[in-house]
């Protein structure tokens, strides 16, 4: 009976070899499919941030009257300012609920300057590249720009 048993158990290298040779070409069709989608992930993820910062901003403008300037910076989300115009009224938590300004992405700092140019504060994320201009990943992101 045990004879039985030992000739049927595992598999043949043949077995193997198709199972194997399957595995690889479905990973040859996914993969290209999903190593792309990785970049639409973070382009998506970028402008997301970007609003959470902008909401950031209305709050601390609500509390204060005023946005805080360039120097002061997205700092001022997570810390009262110590610099320039200093808001009477300041959260103690502060604006962020991480208690920290997110990097962009790609692990770049998010480039913020008030008064904008484009409006009352303009936010930038200079995309894959790290640099100003590009296209597709590598094109800038920036707040007045994502409706």
């Amino acid at each position: 009976m045990s004879n039985k048993y030992s000739r049927n158990s595992g598999f043949t290298l043949l077995e193997i070899i198709v199972v194997v040779f399957i595995l690889s070409l479905l990973a040859a069709i996914v993969a290209p499919k999903i190593m792309g989608r990785t970049d639409d992930a973070k382009i998506a993820d970028a402008k997301v941030q970007i609003r959470n910062l902008e909401t950031a901003l209305k709050l601390f403008k609500m509390d204060s009257g005023f946005y805080p300037d360039t120097q002061q910076g997205l700092d001022a989300l997570v810390a009262k300012p110590t610099t320039g115009r200093i808001p009477n009224k300041y959260r103690d938590e502060g604006y962020l609920e991480q208690k920290k300004i997110p990097l962009d992405p790609w692990g770049n700092q998010y480039l913020y300057v008030s008064p904008g140019v484009h409006g009352d504060y303009d936010i930038i994320c200079y995309g894959a590249d790290g640099k100003e201009g590009g296209s597709g990943k590598d094109a800038d992101i920036t707040s007045w720009d994502m409706q």
